[in-house]
C-alpha cells in the first residue's frame, strides 16, 4: 500500500521535537481499512543491529502531522 511505504521509516517527535522512534509498521482496521496504529522502533545500536524487541504503539488520534517528519499532539491537547 502506498500509505505503507510513505509512512515506515519516518522519524516520529513529540511537541518538544525529542526523537520518539522511527516507524517499522502501521495497523489498520481490517473492516474500515483505516489506520489504527504505528507501531515505533526505538533507535540506537540495538535497532541497527536488528535485535531490538522494543516497541511503541501510538494511536492514530495521537497525531498531529505528517510531513518528513510524524509529529504528536500535545497530551494535554488530547483531553480536550
Amino acid at each position: 500500500m502506498k500509505i505503507i511505504e510513505n509512512i515506515i521509516g519516518k522519524e516520529v517527535v513529540n511537541t518538544d521535537a525529542v526523537l520518539i522512534g522511527k516507524v517499522s509498521d502501521v495497523e489498520f482496521n481490517d473492516v474500515t481499512k483505516e489506520v489504527e496504529s504505528l507501531i515505533l522502533k526505538k533507535g540506537g545500536i540495538s535497532e541497527t543491529l536488528n535485535i531490538s524487541k522494543s516497541e511503541d504503539i501510538i494511536p492514530y488520534d495521537m497525531i498531529s502531522k505528517i510531513g518528513d517528519k510524524i509529529l504528536l499532539k500535545d497530551v494535554f491537547d488530547v483531553f480536550d
